[in-house]
């Protein structure tokens, strides 16, 4: 009766930060559900609410439940990047009605303050990762505090290993995103078949094209007409570079131009999926591109040494463009010149994603169930 009272404990997991997460969250909340465990879904903001809640429909195993502080957003049921509650205290609210689930799984290093600051806590924590690539951010100490790991591929959990991590604390499960089959768009918004490029410019100054080049490569692309252009940076770009909304204004009315800030579209899958064409700098969002290879044109504009920069390792995916006019004529010959980098893309996405079939988040699941079910043979000492 006690092994049966501990299973029926719910698998909490935290919906609480920017909606970029959702992808990566569901799909394995999905095959937990699936697999018979009770999971209570704790969201931040009706935006997340509307999103979940809709997707969870007729499923007995899912609950949808609000956090502390929870925010109505209006008009968010379209899944637009909201304004969200502080997240500290919000954890910290929410703690008591953590400890009485089975495990809590979450995308992000904020929520891991909790089992970081007080150690003692009953419940593992379980850290999926969110986006790939090189610039991850493996020294955070609060990563340790996790009782548990899941990475996409074998070389990223090889990261951890080398950082001291136990073998069994780290598993590759593959990229959960890729099994994420809410999208906003099966095909893309525009009236003719030209070639798609997605120009993704990094959020932070120092890894980003935006400053040096952004606007003037949009205005460009635009102007040509040979392209549709999705430009789709990252969600934070507009807290570092609110001048970016000035861009998207000026280029609103060109039907070769479709720009989006913060819609769902931004995180679902569906512009890396769509497009023919990559554009953009150190953004992981080109690894999510790479699952299926296809041209990439990567912009450098202060000159970086990157060759032998583990951090630029994406750049041997593609032309890498040094001066500002030279992006059209790097785009025109992009698909003729693929050959040369399609090697390169395949062995990049696979170290980086392992599996992008879309089965992992039905792995990542069951190396959580497995996990829970190891320590429940086995507590810790602590416990």
């Amino acid at each position: 009766m006690r092994a049966a009272e501990r299973e029926e404990r719910p698998i909490a997991v935290l919906f609480l930060g920017e909606t970029l997460l959702i992808p990566h969250l569901w799909p394995i909340a999905e095959a937990l559900a699936a697999a018979g465990a009770a999971v209570d879904c704790w969201v931040a903001t009706s935006v997340h609410e509307a999103l979940l809640t809709r997707w969870s429909a007729g499923m007995a195993r899912v609950r949808v439940r609000r956090a502390p502080g929870f925010k109505r957003v209006a008009g968010g049921g379209d899944g637009r990047n909201p304004p969200l509650p502080a997240k500290i205290p919000t954890l910290l609210r929410l703690l008591p009605r953590l400890l009485g689930a089975r495990a809590v799984l979450c995308a992000e290093q904020t929520s891991l303050w909790l089992p970081r600051l007080f150690p003692w806590l009953p419940v593992p924590f379980v850290k999926t990762s969110h986006g790939v690539g090189s610039m991850s951010a493996r020294d955070d100490p609060r990563r340790r505090a996790a009782a548990l790991m899941l990475v996409p591929s074998e070389r990223e959990r090889g990261t951890y290993l080398t950082r001291g991590f136990a073998p069994g604390r780290v598993l590759a499960t593959g990229y959960a995103k890729a099994g994420f089959r809410q999208r906003t768009y099966a095909t893309l918004p525009f009236a003719d078949d030209r070639p798609v490029v997605l120009y993704a410019p990094h959020w932070q100054r120092h890894r980003s094209s935006w400053w040096d080049w952004g606007d003037a490569v949009v205005r460009a692309i635009a102007a040509d007409g040979r392209w549709n252009l999705v430009f789709a940076p990252h969600q934070r770009l507009a807290e570092t570079a609110p001048e970016v909304a000035t861009t998207m204004a000026a280029v609103a009315g060109c039907a070769n131009v479709h720009c989006d800030l913060d819609g769902f579209a931004m995180v679902d899958g569906s512009y890396t999926a769509a497009a023919d064409v990559y554009l953009g700098d150190t953004s992981s969002q080109v690894v999510e591109f790479l699952g299926r290879p296809r041209p990439c044109v990567f912009l450098n504009p202060r000159g970086v040494a990157w060759g032998d920069d583990p951090a630029y390792a994406q750049w041997a995916c593609g032309e890498v463009v040094t001066r500002a006019e030279d992006v059209l004529a790097a785009l025109t010959r992009a698909p003729a010149v693929h050959d040369r980098f399609a090697g390169a893309q395949a062995a990049f996405a696979a170290d980086s994603l392992g599996d992008a079939s879309g089965d992992g988040g039905a792995r990542a699941a069951a190396a959580i169930l497995g996990f829970l079910e190891r320590r429940d043979r086995h507590p810790p000492r602590s416990s």
